[in-house]
């Protein structure tokens, strides 16, 4: 059935938003996939917080022409599916990098970030970013770092006055 002009506005002003709200976008072709393989796709996609839509270029191309992620246009040619990363910018990476080990007919095309545009020889770098809780973890442990080497520090210098003291007792005692 052939989508109506109201129907590819709504579609557009769809993926405008959430192309406004992402964080990452990742492109990839899913030609001859099955339908079951595309429904555990987009499972995945809602399991992870991953916006996941089948566009037709013409239409992805209005929907992120004033977004950061305008630089996919040249990109989007032939069958291509859209994941949007709405929480951690690595998660469509991850997704779309996972998926592909089992199904050999998802192929990434091109990745974006920030306003960048990635090949897909970046999949792995940019699917190894880490989530937010793990970023968080290792900011803390920078920061604790030097606090636990101050008490340390701290801590060493009345154990070194006891030793001192208790060398001087010892030694007075001998003599």
């Amino acid at each position: 059935m052939a989508l109506g002009l109201e129907g590819k506005k709504a579609i557009v002003a769809e993926v405008n938003e959430i192309a406004s709200k992402a964080l990452s976008a990742v492109l990839a072709e899913y030609r001859s996939m099955t339908v079951d393989e595309l429904t555990a796709l987009r499972v995945k996609a809602r399991e992870s917080g991953v916006y996941l839509r089948v566009v037709r270029n013409t239409l992805a191309k209005r929907a992120v022409e004033d977004t950061e992620f305008a630089c996919l246009n040249d990109s989007l040619v032939g069958q291509v599916i859209c994941a949007f990363s709405l929480e951690e910018p690595g998660a469509a990476a991850r997704l779309i990098r996972d998926f592909a080990k089992d199904c050999d007919k998802l192929v990434t095309t091109a990745i974006a970030i920030g306003g960048t545009l990635h090949g897909a020889e970046q999949l792995d770098a940019v699917a190894k970013l880490p989530t937010k809780d793990e970023a968080i973890s290792s900011l803390m442990s920078v920061m604790l770092g030097p606090v636990t080497k101050l008490a340390r520090t701290l801590n060493e210098f009345p154990s070194r006055i006891t030793r001192v003291i208790s060398a001087v007792k010892d030694q007075k005692e001998a003599a």
